[in-house]
């Protein structure tokens, strides 16, 4: 969060006014939320809020998890850990009642799970684990990262160890797909195509005789034989196994949809991330969900009022360039203001929070304390 270049006047002293109004509302948001999804665009400190709205709930006396979609390790570094984060959960050593942990999503190493989870014995799962075809599709079929992403949210929700799962997804117009993608699977395991796949179990055919149909003979030829044995043998394993898949989808998306779950999207005084901020709102709507809460990062803050006895006609060029400083600033946060007045109506009556930008990025927990105070008020005494 880079501050813009000081003005050639020496630069004025002012005072940033209190957050305090929307302190509290921010909390009473996030207050009973077992489940929070952070999402805008990228570059907007979406990240760092979310680890500092985890460092907040943990001072609250809550257990927290914090699990990134994002490959690009920025949780990683908002929270100063050299070493990186895997896909199981490790704890932060902070100052609070509570917990705070931080994982960042694998998505081969999820699906394993999940196969283990649902088949009916350890041979089964591990057929399917060493299968060809189902090693492709576990880390590169269109939409497996985003339903393993809602798939280890509910894992987590699940877990008693953790009582609020806070979701940091990656910085693209897709960042909500994992929303629909429990629907998508649901609707993959009714479609005829599936059934088509599951026919030589149900029938006791085999491969080489299912390789003889009209149909699959067809795809044989376009994608290769070897590549369709591979998935015919897949879906045989798989049989038995789609009522767990189906009926885990459909609690993912009760999780997704209910009362527990809280949205806080985060932009930036930018016209492109407004724009993303919008369209994310929509889709919100659209799934008729609504935003919890808006943070606008590295705005430009809002000074008091100087002693208006000093008068700006003064002689004294150093007096002059404060005023004219001061006036700069309070027209360009006016105009942020103004150019954030449509999201912010797209989101109402969510609360919006207004982080000024500070002197550098966030590398560190004492970093995130600094915005976390920027959000929610002076500290509270913890324990």
């Amino acid at each position: 969060m880079a501050r813009r270049p000081p003005a050639s006047a020496p630069e004025p002293v002012l005072v940033v006014e209190p957050v305090a109004t929307t302190a509290a509302e921010l909390s009473a948001a996030l207050g009973a939320a077992e489940v929070v999804v952070c999402c805008g665009s990228g570059g907007v400190g979406k990240t760092t809020t979310a680890a500092v709205l985890g460092l907040q709930l943990a001072r609250d006396g809550r257990r927290v998890v914090v699990v990134t979609i994002d490959p690009a390790k920025r949780l990683a570094d908002a929270l100063g850990l050299a070493g990186g984060l895997t896909n199981d959960p490790s704890r932060l050593d902070v100052d609070a009642p509570g917990e705070l942990w931080a994982m960042m999503l694998d998505t081969a190493a999820t699906f394993d799970g999940l196969v283990r989870a649902n088949a009916p014995s350890p041979e089964q799962a591990e057929r399917i684990l060493a299968n060809r075809f189902y090693r492709n599709i576990a880390g590169a079929l269109s939409g497996t990262q985003e339903y393993m992403a809602a798939e280890r949210l509910h894992a987590l929700h699940d877990d008693p160890h953790f009582d609020v799962v806070i979701v940091d997804t990656p910085p693209t117009r897709n960042a909500l797909d994992f929303l629909e993608a429990p629907g998508t699977l649901a609707r993959f395991l009714d479609h005829p195509l599936f059934k088509l796949l599951m026919m030589p179990t149900r029938r006791g055919l085999k491969v080489l005789n299912v390789a003889a149909q009209p149909v699959l003979r067809t795809i044989g030829k376009v994608v290769g034989g070897d590549v369709l044995a591979d998935a015919i043998a897949f879906f045989q394993a798989f049989d038995g196994m789609e009522t767990g898949f189906r009926d885990r989808a459909d609690a993912v998306m009760a999780l997704l949809r209910s009362d527990a779950t809280r949205y806080v999207l985060v932009a930036a005084p930018k016209r492109d991330t407004i724009d993303e901020a919008r369209y994310f709102a929509a889709r919100l709507r659209e799934a008729t969900l609504g935003v919890s809460a808006l943070v606008v990062n590295r705005s430009t803050p809002s000074f008091g009022i100087p002693d208006q006895a000093v008068g700006r006609d003064t002689a004294d060029p150093v007096l002059s360039a404060l005023w004219a400083n001061h006036d700069e600033l309070a027209a360009i946060a006016a105009a942020e203001h103004d150019q954030l007045a449509p999201l912010v109506a797209d989101v109402a009556p969510a609360p919006v929070c207004w982080v000024p930008m500070l002197p550098g990025d966030v590398h560190d927990v004492a970093g995130l304390h600094e915005i976390r105070r920027l959000l929610f008020g002076p500290d509270r005494p913890t324990g």
